[in-house]
């Protein structure tokens, strides 16, 4: 049986999520950061010497990288769902999507965190990151227009990547300039299968609360 090394509260949210959606048996390992200091507790570096969440466990084989995870469940255990056919333009832009969520649209998302806790003396960096973070979720909002999902319109591993993103966009208010990211963020949540995986971690902090 798989297994995921789950810390709360991060991207391996959306593993779960995926493994939901195929119905793929699975175990968690639950991981809790620290109070104080909000990072991974060290047991994790047992599991990866890294100690970095999420990490996939398949008899006895050790993946990490969220992107590198989604590929090898859906080639693994997906049986052709949420992936498009190789050779085909769909897979191509799949493909950039996969890569896209943690090579480019995570980056000034952790920038903006990392460099808060330097108060005034980040100031400098302030513009230029919310700048990035910006332009990045406007192409997002831009290629995925009026669709419901990323690729053909139909759901993917594209979404279960993107969705932490469009998550923490509209968890910090970017939804009210990007509707179009504010309701994607709300189907994914309402999704069945992403509400399983919510009940077996919550509290999430991303979690967007129903509108009134």
């Amino acid at each position: 049986m798989l297994i995921v090394h789950h810390l709360n509260n991060s991207r391996s949210q959306r593993i779960l999520w995926l493994l939901e959606e195929l119905g793929t048996p699975y175990e968690i390992k639950h991981y809790n950061r620290d109070s104080e200091t909000n990072l991974a507790p060290p047991e994790l570096k047992a599991v990866h010497p890294l100690g970095k969440s999420p990490v996939l466990e398949d008899d006895g084989q050790i993946i990490i990288e969220s992107g590198a995870i989604t590929d090898y469940i859906l080639r693994r255990h997906g049986g052709g769902k949420l992936m498009p056919a190789a050779g085909t333009a769909a897979h191509e832009a799949y493909l950039e999507w996969l890569h896209f969520a943690e090579g480019s649209a995570m980056t000034p998302f952790l920038l903006a965190l990392y460099t808060a806790r330097l108060g005034e003396a980040a100031a400098p960096l302030q513009p230029r990151i919310q700048e990035q973070i910006g332009s990045h979720v406007a192409y997002l909002s831009g290629r995925l227009g009026s669709n419901d999902w990323l690729i053909d319109n139909t759901l993917s591993g594209a979404d279960i990547m993107m969705s932490f993103i469009a998550e923490i966009a509209a968890a910090q208010g970017l939804g009210a300039h990007f509707p179009n990211v504010q309701a994607y963020a709300e189907r994914i949540q309402a999704r069945p299968a992403w509400q399983a995986a919510a009940g077996k971690t919550e509290p999430y902090n991303f979690h967007l609360k129903p509108k009134a």
